[in-house]
């Protein structure tokens, strides 16, 4: 989840005692900022395309959606004609029965993941590499977020991408 307020941490205000709610000393904010969710896929070949989508509860069939439209396009961008392993988070929407029989239907093989492991998935770097890369971007809406998110997932160098996967054993 991007939102258009991450790494904005405002200006700093200096006050003298009293003044706490002095109009001065205080700055509007949004309680819930505008966001985007995205899924985004990496290889060792480099990144491929992303889907932005609005809903906030990712379901099985929502989440199932996601891996017709972009993940499977994406295997012969990122794979060309070898075999891989898919890896995920264990979110309900991808643990569910249907998602791992469709995952099966596609000859589609995950890596197992135990629940007691910590989050060792290589895109949660690449996702923070992201994310400080548009910390001093300012887009103003959701639109504007997402245009900004694209721009820098496109920019992410190739090389990167393989230097996280092999950071995995370590």
């Amino acid at each position: 989840k991007f939102c258009i307020s991450f790494g904005n941490q405002g200006s700093r205000v200096w006050r003298k005692g009293g003044e706490a709610h002095s109009s001065s000393c205080l700055k509007s904010s949004v309680k819930f900022p505008q966001s985007v969710m995205i899924w985004g896929a990496m290889s060792s070949a480099g990144v491929g395309p992303l889907c932005f989508f609005l809903k906030t509860k990712v379901t099985a069939p929502i989440y199932q959606d996601i891996l017709v439209h972009f993940m499977l396009p994406s295997d012969d961008q990122l794979f060309k004609d070898a075999d891989f392993i898919f890896q995920q988070d264990l979110a309900p929407a991808h643990i569910a029965k249907s998602t791992k029989s469709w995952l099966n239907d596609h000859g589609v093989s995950v890596l197992d993941w135990s629940a007691n492991l910590p989050d060792l998935n290589p895109v949660e770097n690449l996702w923070g590499i992201v994310k400080r890369k548009m910390r001093n971007k300012r887009p103003k809406n959701a639109d504007e977020l997402k245009a900004t998110v694209k721009e820098t997932w496109a920019s992410i160098p190739p090389h990167q991408c393989p230097r996280l996967i092999t950071s995995m054993p370590r």
